[in-house]
């Protein structure tokens, strides 16, 4: 089958996915305009035009093993733009977009404020910030290497280099700027938690905080108040508000806001300090 129409591979890929992928089509369309490097449309306007697609079928074959898409194609789609993405950082969800949303409705887009992300991953949050906050100085850390690298390469891509450093720390270890504003998408999954098979290709230092799993919450909150930071905005588990609440209920804070997710679930905060 090494030189079949486009809607045949299609249909080849729709048939291998039945069992794995909520949308069969689309994700095989996916992957066959990576392989062939043409978008959805000239699938579509091209369907009976034959090309030979020598990784189409091992791509399939990864992801009828579970492996993310994203991974696959070294590409993941957030806030209406293709970032660069593999197995070293979390892939980016559309939940962390409120956390954007949320976070931008408390700034002044001509703030010149220093933003500090701890856990930069792949390199998104920073960016997406850096790009309406034009104004605005940028540092990220990451204890990952891996992390680090892609968040690089994303960087370049998005032309961020010179906005946004990056240093490979421990959360804020050796950092001793003035920080205003300090955001963050942490590990919070509590340590032994099964998560699904395909989160087992995600760096797993990146989605488990600790024996708790809010514990590195909590190291934030801390240094968020050591340092005098003037907002702290950060993601968290569905059923950590109220370890939250009760861990921040005897330090002195202006305001505490939590947002839900797109299915109704608690997701994040943003903690305003005196």
């Amino acid at each position: 089958m090494s030189n079949n129409t486009i809607n045949d591979w299609i249909e080849l890929g729709a048939s291998s996915l039945r069992e794995i992928a909520e949308r069969p089509r689309r994700e095989a369309e996916i992957l066959l305009s990576s392989v062939l490097k043409k978008n959805r449309l000239y699938l579509i306007t091209h369907a009976d035009e034959s090309v030979e697609a020598p990784l189409y079928e091992k791509m399939l074959s990864r992801r009828c093993d579970n492996e993310p898409i994203e991974y696959i194609t070294s590409e993941v789609s957030f806030f209406s733009q293709d970032f660069y993405i593999s197995k070293g950082a979390l892939i980016p969800r559309p939940e962390t977009e409120i956390l954007i949303e949320k976070l931008l409705e408390k700034l002044a887009l001509d703030t010149q404020e220093s933003i500090v992300e701890v856990g930069v991953g792949s390199g998104i949050i920073s960016i997406v910030l850096a790009q309406h906050l034009k104004e605005a100085s940028f540092l990220a850390t990451d204890i990952s290497e891996d992390a680090i690298t892609i968040a690089k390469k994303n960087l370049e891509l998005k032309q961020m280099k010179e906005r946004i450093k990056i240093i490979q720390t421990d959360l804020l270890q050796g950092i001793d700027q003035d920080i205003d504003i300090l955001v963050s998408n942490p590990p919070y999954i509590e340590d032994g938690i099964t998560l699904g098979e395909n989160l087992s290709y995600e760096p797993q230092n990146a989605l488990y905080g600790g024996e708790v799993g809010d514990e590195i919450l909590q190291r934030l909150i801390n240094e968020a108040f050591k340092r005098r930071v003037r907002i702290l905005a950060c993601e968290m588990g569905y059923d950590q508000k109220e370890k939250i609440q009760a861990y921040v209920k005897d330090l002195d804070y202006k305001t505490l806001e939590f947002y839900e997710d797109y299915a109704g679930h608690d997701r994040g905060f943003i903690l305003e300090l005196r």
